[in-house]
């Protein structure tokens, strides 16, 4: 198995991992209920997808 000649010193190991930070979700409102939202999804909350409900959402009753 092939092994490195030599070390990689700290700025080369910190290029290389340059593009690993994490990016910042980008966030779009809901048309119907205004509630944050992934883009190109159906909202979470409220199951509306363009303005339209696309999933069914229940209501659960809370337990005794």
């Amino acid at each position: 198995m092939a092994n490195p000649k030599k070390r990689k010193t700290k700025s080369a190991v910190g290029k290389n991992r340059a593009h690993l930070a994490l990016k910042p979700v980008a966030l779009n409102t809901c048309s119907k209920c205004g509630k944050a939202k992934k883009p190109h999804t159906a909202c979470e909350f409220c199951g509306a997808y363009k303005g339209k409900e696309v999933v069914k959402k229940t209501v659960k009753k809370p337990k005794k």
